[in-house]
């Protein structure tokens, strides 16, 4: 069911271990749990959003950092506390009436293998579990949380001839 770069209508990401580099720093609660995400991998979602390309966030935690980045991004719909990323893969690609051919996944470790095994297009971090490297169609050079996410989506852009007219925002030319 693999598919052509042309056809990705839907990237859906872990969030822990992929947007972040998979560390958790926690306060004195859980709300004040601390996580760190990288500003380029948000230029790559934006850039991608703007292209037409649906983005999802797919996680086995809940999380008030998870929440508050994804609005800040406008991600196009955040699904947290799935323990079986395969079925969530899923629901997510019919929420958007997007066939799993059509979609692509970005993983890092074990629990994510469900969910790669069903898209069209299964990616791994640069620092992902040698399981999850051998999965992936695309194993990206940078790791979690360190631009990963940017370098997928700067490759799929190019690959669909949107990169040019995606840096057409950033340079002002609208």
């Amino acid at each position: 069911m693999r598919c052509e770069l042309d056809d990705i209508r839907l990237l859906i990401l872990d969030v822990d271990g992929v947007l972040t580099d998979g560390g958790i720093g926690y306060a004195s609660s859980l709300e004040g749990e601390i996580k760190f995400f990288n500003v380029h991998d948000g230029t790559g979602m934006a850039m991608l959003r703007r292209a037409g390309i649906k983005v999802a966030w797919l996680t086995g935690r809940q999380s008030k950092a998870n929440r508050q980045r994804a609005e800040e991004l406008h991600i196009d719909l955040l699904k947290e506390g799935c323990r079986s990323k395969g079925e969530g893969v899923a629901e997510i690609a019919a929420h958007f009436d997007v066939p799993l051919s059509q979609c692509a996944y970005i993983g890092d470790d074990l629990i994510d293998l469900p969910a790669m095994a069903l898209v069209g297009l299964p990616a791994a971090v640069g620092d992902a579990m040698a399981e999850v490297k051998e999965a992936a169609m695309w194993q990206l050079e940078l790791g979690g949380g360190k631009g990963a996410v940017r370098e997928f989506a700067d490759r799929l852009l190019k690959a669909q001839g949107l990169y040019e007219k995606a840096l057409q925002h950033y340079r002002g030319e609208q």
